[in-house]
């Protein structure tokens, strides 16, 4: 039986490695070849050549400096950047550290959000006409005093003056300040007095707003007029086959008086993203 020794010792991988020439680095401009030797699984010695392209970025200082820090132990005397032989470069992983508290509170921000969206539509500021809470306005240190002192404006005439009369020098309302009906009125049942205009509004104290959004309503409109007085009627333009609104209106007032405080403060007036544009109505069948 032959010895171990007829065929001499079994080398080991150190002395292969020994054995293979060392790696050489070559720089070209912005490219950087870098060759390395090594064994492979039927014992050939291969040569492997890899290829970088030398970029230049701006990195944090905190960075650059931990890049100029010596090396010490064994790879005291490696060359700058990572050693093959001891590092493997592989792409940044972005870690994301999540606590239970932080799943909580995702939770209730997507309730939260879904509630919002939920009532997104049917909660309208009584202010600027938005999709939130009144008291959340952020409008409302500036529109708000605006509309208080029209409010304020409007009781001090109510108390100075009687309430406006009719064509038959009796008040509008019944006796004692009631409301009354405008089918119980006086003249109620009078016909043919108002032939001369068929639109049903009385120029003379009616101005006309345009430059309305889309999402313009009645209601709306409203809101942003009865501040300055009485309204006797509102007529939103709407287009006839789709009924989105046209972007003008008419509106109707009481008296002369609360209809040119209206374009005086209106005109010019930003509501829904818009600028308002508020004049006095002209006379049926000359509107442009």
């Amino acid at each position: 039986m032959p010895s171990i020794d007829e065929h001499g010792p079994k080398s080991s991988w150190a002395d292969d490695i020994l054995d293979l020439p060392p790696p050489s680095v070559q720089v070209e401009g912005n490219t950087k070849t870098l060759t390395e030797y090594s064994y492979d699984d039927n014992d050939k010695m291969i040569k492997i050549i890899s290829t970088f392209r030398i970029e230049k970025r701006q990195v944090p200082k905190a960075i650059a400096l931990r890049k100029g820090w010596k090396k010490y132990g064994q790879s005291v005397n490696d060359a700058p950047g990572p050693n093959s032989a001891t590092t493997i470069v592989a792409e940044d992983v972005t870690m994301q550290f999540v606590t239970v508290k932080d799943e909580e509170d995702a939770e209730k921000e997507d309730v939260k959000k879904k509630l919002l969206d939920q009532a997104k539509g049917q909660v309208k500021c009584r202010i600027c006409r938005e999709d939130h809470w009144t008291k959340l306005c952020p409008y409302k240190e500036q529109l708000d005093p605006l509309r208080t002192s029209l409010m304020g404006d409007d009781k001090e005439e109510e108390n100075a003056g009687p309430v406006a009369t009719g064509s038959g020098g009796k008040s509008l309302g019944g006796s004692g300040g009631k409301y009354v009906p405008p089918s119980m009125r006086e003249g109620a049942n009078k016909r043919g007095e108002s032939m001369g205009n068929r639109s049903g509004r009385d120029d003379a104290i009616t101005v006309r707003v345009t430059n309305l959004s889309d999402s313009t309503r009645e209601q709306d409109l409203q809101d942003l007029f009865s501040p300055f007085g009485e309204i006797v009627r509102i007529y939103l333009a709407r287009d006839k086959n789709t009924g989105m609104p046209k972007g003008f209106a008419f509106i109707n007032f009481m008296r002369k008086e609360e209809a040119e405080r209206a374009i005086e403060v209106l005109n010019g007036y930003g509501y829904d993203h818009l600028i308002l544009n508020v004049e006095w109505a002209r006379p049926s069948g000359t509107q442009s």
